[in-house]
């Protein structure tokens, strides 16, 4: 496994994380999700990111019970705070300093540690003043509950904005945490260029677009039994933009690229994402431990500029480029 420092900080993180977004609390037993855990533990993985949001704070129970035993310096535990928990009251979501303070406390618990390395607004809340957000934040890290702070799905603005009120309150957002992948390069244009200029790395989520890029699914042909596009609770629904003939027939266009790079094409979508310089990690999730094992070989993988070219020319021009045409499938609002 090789590891990357996170922005302009000197925590380094596996180039490898694991996530629980779909899978832990939910759609795979308990057990399961533990021999996950520990698959990507021995794989090299020492990254792990959840959400109390995940399975409404089941996911943080699960990844903690999983973890419980290991040394707690040898990993580094990511979590996120916005989205509706517990009852979902009118105070159980958002931004505001008293949701922020409180839930860290929930996830501390439940995730079985004395602190998180990375704790992450989830979403930009446009309901409260990003003033009071940045200062609980920064009250956070003084308290000793996050090493670091980082954000998720904030545009180019919002990062600007609350990177200059972070450094104004003595501490330092160091992450973004957005969609990428080949079919969907939004972040590409503006976000990874501002995240650059100040001191930010890219924490990618999907970077095998929701299973899509792995090859499984065909067009003209349903959707295998058991996947992911036929799960209501795995995504079915967030997985129907790429599920056109014409997206698939690209997709099926990697096939010997992947083979000719020695590669899986699930583990060619992993690589792509990891070329991108400003890209520190990129989540993978599982439900069985044997896709671990399999996708963390595309670390410390290079495409050299041939393979580059031969991705794009299959797939480039069916990417989503424009934030603006797909803003609705990042929320960067309320979800209450």
């Amino acid at each position: 496994m090789d590891f990357r420092y996170l922005g302009n900080s000197g925590l380094k993180v596996s180039e490898i994380t694991y996530g629980n977004w779909l899978t832990h609390g939910s759609q795979v037993e308990n057990d399961v999700a533990t021999q996950c855990v520990r698959a990507a533990l021995d794989a090299g993985i020492s990254t792990f990111d959840t959400a109390d949001v995940y399975a409404n704070t089941a996911a943080e129970t699960v990844l903690g019970e999983a973890l419980k035993g290991e040394r707690r310096e040898s990993v580094e535990i990511f979590t996120k705070v916005f989205g509706p928990t517990g009852p979902k009251g009118h105070n159980d979501v958002g931004l505001s300093r008293k949701h922020i303070l409180e839930s860290i406390n929930g996830s501390l618990k439940r995730l079985q540690t004395d602190y998180v390395d990375l704790y992450q607004a989830h979403r930009f809340d446009v309901e409260t003043p990003l003033e009071e957000t940045m200062q609980a934040f920064a009250d956070v890290v003084r308290s000793g509950k996050a090493l670091y702070i980082g954000v998720s799905e904030w545009t180019e603005e919002q990062i600007r904005a609350g990177a200059q009120l972070a450094k104004e309150l003595g501490v330092q957002l160091i992450s973004n945490q957005p969609q990428y992948s080949m079919l969907w390069r939004v972040i590409e244009e503006k976000v990874v260029p501002v995240s650059e200029e100040l001191g930010l790395s890219q924490i990618v989520w999907s970077p095998i677009a929701q299973g899509v890029l792995s090859g499984k699914y065909q067009p003209g042909q349903p959707a295998p039994e058991g996947s992911r596009a036929t799960d209501e609770k795995g995504g079915a629904n967030m997985i129907k933009r790429w599920m056109s003939d014409d997206v698939l027939t690209g997709v099926q266009k990697l096939q010997p690229i992947a083979e000719e790079a020695g590669l899986t094409m699930a583990q060619l979508a992993i690589a792509w994402v990891l070329q991108n310089k400003n890209v520190a990690s990129a989540i993978i999730g599982a439900s069985r431990p044997e896709q671990v094992h399999s996708n963390v070989k595309a670390a410390g993988v290079t495409l050299d500029s041939s393979v580059m070219t031969k991705i794009d020319d299959a797939i480039g021009s069916l990417a989503e480029r424009d934030a603006e045409k797909t803003k609705d499938s990042s929320p960067a609002t309320r979800e209450a």
